[in-house]
């Protein structure tokens, strides 16, 4: 891949998203055309993608998208009654990886990859808090193709308005803290998202003693 600051946007700044009990930055363009329609097309094709049954009180569904889970060897991670053992890292998740890091200045051993076909596949309200992702997890999420709408809403607090972002081609949404214990977020279903959306939310897994503290 070319190495050129070109591939990325112009200032590569993170907007914080003022919320209670949470820390969310968000960054526009942090890939920009064309390269990050190469990036979706080469994740189209490489990537094992994969339509996973979860399991919600206590019925069998299919996950109204499609998956794949990659990251170091023994980064497991299971939500939902869906157990998921990573494929290696390809050259192109490793450089996406890398980018990422550089710019959150976190380190990620794993990423969870959703492929949204069009504006019927969606995930439902949820929080990111399993607990081999720790008590505080950091989570970056890199957006590529048709812009979808991210909606937050607090666990607690009824008095807090709902909060929705728009996750446009190349952009990262970084968070952070205490966001996973006091907020959930949910893709819904969209009639007029007809193009197709890749999500990468990269983690990282702790081994079991680190995720009890």
């Amino acid at each position: 891949m070319n190495d050129s600051l070109s591939l990325f946007g112009a200032n590569r700044i993170f907007d914080t998203i003022p919320m209670p009990d949470a820390q969310v930055r968000f960054m526009h363009a942090f890939y920009r055309q064309p390269f990050s329609g190469t990036l979706m097309e080469r994740l189209l094709q490489e990537i094992s993608w994969r339509q996973e049954t979860i399991v919600l009180w206590g019925k069998e569904y299919l996950q109204p998208r499609l998956s794949a889970w990659y990251g170091d060897e023994g980064s497991r991670y299971a939500y939902s009654g869906v157990a998921l053992n990573p494929y290696p890292w390809t050259e192109t998740l490793l450089r996406m990886r890398q980018d990422v890091e550089e710019a959150t200045g976190y380190r990620f051993n794993s990423v969870l990859l959703n492929l949204y076909r069009n504006g019927q596949d969606s995930v439902g309200w949820h929080s990111d808090n399993e607990p081999e992702l720790g008590s505080m997890p950091v989570i970056a999420s890199l957006s590529l193709g048709e812009t979808r709408a991210f909606r937050l809403r607090h666990r607690k607090r009824k008095d807090v308005k709902q909060v929705s972002i728009d996750l446009t081609d190349g952009s990262l949404l970084l968070m952070e803290g205490a966001t996973q214990a006091f907020w959930q977020h949910a893709i819904m279903k969209e009639k007029d998202a007809r193009q197709p959306r890749i999500n990468l939310t990269f983690r990282t897994i702790l081994d079991r003693e680190q995720g009890r503290r």
